[in-house]
């Protein structure tokens, strides 16, 4: 049903299974621009690797797979999920403390994708980050922006009824892929906060992708579409953050 949606809208979606805004090619596109055959590659918040295994479009899911393209994948997540998530080459549970089990400056490139906004602690997170990547190495983030209207109206439902909702919304969503969200760390501003300019440099695309929670509507479909033409970039769903650690610290 969502596809028969996206394709009245789309219909490029014939040829590849992806429209022209999908949100996941422009993200991983641009990561495999970063990443060498040579790289460590952390992916941060894993999980089980829904994204590799279980997107029904070819391409889109082997753009997402990254091991056997970089030297080593490694995959760290709170959830003991990721020891079970079959698309690393190793992976590490986050404990309690939110340490990350890696040494110091020992990952070329970090991916977290759709992560940020389950962050409890930002300043934590973010100095974990910043302590294994190598300098000149490259953090990149895809996140609902704070100040878009999902995550508004996100922030507005009930917790016990989100699960429900999404399932309603997004049928082919497993509920074990739900998790609670709290966007502490998904601004513009919390990024250069957390993550300084004085250490980072900071490209930041705002994205409009198709629309995601639309219960299989063509008439909501259609509205979110409207709501996305006259959005200001400031007011974007989603804040693709691509930041480059100094050499120079």
């Amino acid at each position: 049903m969502a596809n028969e949606v996206g394709a009245y809208f789309f219909p490029e979606i014939a040829v590849g299974g992806f429209s022209r805004i999908d949100g996941t090619i422009q993200f991983w596109q641009r990561i495999g621009a970063l990443v060498r055959p040579d790289s460590v590659v952390l992916d941060f918040g894993a999980g089980r690797g829904a994204a590799q295994t279980d997107d029904v479009v070819a391409y889109r899911r082997n753009l997402v797979t990254l091991k056997g393209r970089v030297r080593e994948l490694i995959g760290a997540d709170v959830d003991q999920a990721v020891l079970a998530n079959p698309t690393l080459d190793r992976a590490l549970v986050i404990g309690p403390d939110g340490r990350i089990p890696l040494p110091d400056h020992s990952v070329d490139v970090i991916v977290s994708d759709f992560v940020f906004e389950h962050i409890q602690e930002p300043a934590k997170a973010a100095a974990e980050l910043d302590r294994v990547l190598a300098p000149g190495g490259w953090l990149c983030v895809r996140t609902p922006n704070r100040h878009g209207y999902i995550a508004i109206a996100n922030r507005l439902i009930p917790d016990r009824l989100h699960a429900r909702l999404i399932r309603s919304a997004q049928d082919q969503r497993k509920s074990e892929d739900v998790f609670p969200a709290v966007y502490r760390l998904n601004t513009v501003k919390a990024f250069r906060r957390h993550f300084g300019s004085s250490h980072y440099d900071h490209f930041v695309i705002p994205w409009e992708a198709e629309p995601a929670y639309y219960f299989g509507s063509r008439l909501l479909y259609s509205l979110f579409l409207a709501i996305r033409y006259l959005t200001p970039p400031s007011l974007s769903t989603v804040l693709m953050v691509f930041m480059q650690k100094r050499r120079s610290l």
